[in-house]
């Protein structure tokens, strides 16, 4: 018989909670593991490592001194999630990260983006079914809300997407909707995450992008660490105070606190589905970004302005208020400690996880 694992009510303070985390092993995957860990959490993880290391989870380990039950599979493998579900019943809830998430990849690869992110969350939610755990947090992205015509962004503005990345993540919250209507024991919490910059303090774990990077902070700590000869900065002609387009960057750290705040949501008691924006509030330029690099560590970034590139919006930054009544969650490192924390992620592995 089917142990029932998500009778919806509070667990008691001496409980040890569960949480299977796909694609832990990734950029903010690995660092929301290693604050459920500090959290007295227990964590399970199911990568395949296509875009991530496993030296990441050792990583983790050295820095909690704590062990955390590794899966080397692919989410869209059904019976192998099945198996992880059934080895483990006291799994009591998901934080799904598994994913490709490069939007110039997606234009390429439109196909490849939604076998995998679509197909990866259809078999999670059947094993899910299967083996009755009924909560979940999403890993889900500011692209769904498209091209910003009003800013900030709040939760209950219209959502499309201009790319398909943005289109999977809009589908998949739409699936998530919709398997929560059918079944109004199934808890969601979608979680719109803004521009993730920063690492762990330890400079143990942080971001590892393949090849050259889609994103500013990457780029820029590249740069200061002599890996790239200069920064290219995609327009200099919007309507924004310096004429660089203007983002909302939050901490990495920050942001796996997130994760932690919806999960409690999520444990205390039904709520069916819940959105929230994941980032500062606060908008900052691309210039902002290199001057506070600069002022936080001393090291220069040789930059060019090149052409706008298409589809970038001028300005795109979050309303926090949401999540800072229903979560009591708000974001608290600055951008020099974000941009103080990337460097030294950079300075120490200048290869990433390879070394």
């Amino acid at each position: 018989m089917q142990q029932n694992k998500n009778n919806n009510t509070p667990k008691t303070q001496n409980s040890i909670r569960t949480v299977l985390v796909t694609g832990g092993a990734g950029y903010i995957g690995s660092h929301t593991v290693l604050e459920l860990l500090n959290a007295n959490y227990n964590v399970i993880v199911v990568d395949n490592l296509s875009n991530s290391s496993k030296e990441s989870i050792n990583r983790v380990e050295q820095i909690t001194d704590k062990k955390i039950t590794f899966y080397n599979e692919n989410v869209a493998n059904q019976n192998a999630l099945d198996n992880i579900f059934a080895s483990h019943p006291q799994i009591d809830n998901v934080i799904h990260f598994a994913g490709y998430k490069a939007v110039g990849e997606s234009v390429a690869k439109p196909f490849m983006y939604y076998q995998n992110n679509i197909g990866t969350t259809l078999s999670l939610i059947a094993s899910m079914k299967k083996h009755n755990v009924k909560n979940i947090v999403f890993s889900s992205s500011a692209t769904v809300y498209g091209l910003p015509t009003a800013c900030p962004l709040t939760e209950d503005m219209s959502t499309s997407a201009l790319n398909p990345y943005g289109n999977t993540k809009k589908i998949i919250e739409e699936i998530f909707i919709d398997e929560a209507t059918a079944d109004s024991t199934f808890n969601v919490a979608l979680l719109r995450y803004f521009n993730p910059v920063g690492a762990h303090h330890s400079g143990l774990i942080g971001e590892d992008p393949r090849g050259i990077p889609n994103n500013l902070m990457p780029f820029v700590t590249k740069v200061a660490v002599g890996k790239l000869e200069r920064l290219n900065v995609f327009g200099n002609d919007y309507d924004t105070p310096d004429g660089t387009a203007i983002r909302d960057y939050i901490h990495v750290v920050d942001l796996a606190l997130g994760h932690l705040s919806a999960l409690e949501k999520l444990y205390s008691g039904n709520c069916g589905v819940v959105t929230y924006n994941i980032g500062t509030g606060k908008g900052s330029s691309v210039m902002d970004v290199i001057n506070a690099f600069i002022k936080a560590t001393g090291v220069d970034v040789p930059y060019i302005f090149a052409p706008r590139r298409a589809g970038d919006a001028p300005v795109c930054y979050a309303s926090v208020q949401k999540a800072k009544k229903e979560l009591n969650y708000t974001a608290a490192r600055t951008l020099q400690q974000m941009c103080l924390d990337h460097y030294i992620w950079q300075k120490n592995n200048p290869n990433g996880y390879e070394e």
